[in-house]
């Protein structure tokens, strides 16, 4: 089992970085175009979890989130469970800044492309950001407005 997700892990890898966000193959997409979405899902998280340290681990299994460090800026970033607007990019105190968009093409399970966003932000950030459509977050109000309170505001 450790031979067959470590494979995996390296298919996945090196069609990322070979194609930037082009489609990912592998064993997890071969299961899901078997019509066993369940499986699939189950063996896309299996593969995310083989990739996270372990503070990243004790995070998803407490919150379905990791926070992983930008290769280029330093920047960290909070990946949630999910496929769209689920990066946020986060302020020194851990306070959401803002949300990005950014995952590879292809009908992939919700682990794949966590993987693929993770892998992206800790090797090719600036790449991955230059895809990603961002939401910037600012304070209700001049004078910071309620704590804990944020708005969208769409960049441009």
């Amino acid at each position: 089992m450790t031979t067959l997700l470590f494979f995996g892990s390296m298919l996945i890898f090196s069609v990322f970085l070979g194609y930037g966000f082009g489609v990912l193959t592998g064993l997890v997409v071969t299961a899901c175009t078997r019509g066993d979405p369940v499986r699939a899902e189950e063996k896309s998280i299996s593969l995310l979890r083989s990739w996270l340290s372990p503070e990243q681990a004790e995070l998803w299994d407490s919150h379905k989130h990791f926070c992983v460090v930008g290769s280029d800026t330093g920047v960290r970033y909070r990946i949630r469970y999910g496929t769209a607007m689920n990066v946020e990019e986060l302020d020194s105190s851990g306070k959401t800044i803002a949300q990005l968009c950014f995952a590879p093409q292809g009908r992939l399970v919700v682990g794949d492309v966590l993987l693929a966003q993770k892998i992206a932000l800790e090797t090719m950030e600036r790449e991955a950001l230059a895809a990603a459509n961002r939401q910037v977050y600012r304070a209700t109000s001049p004078d910071g407005g309620l704590p804990g309170h944020e708005r969208a505001v769409r960049s441009v």
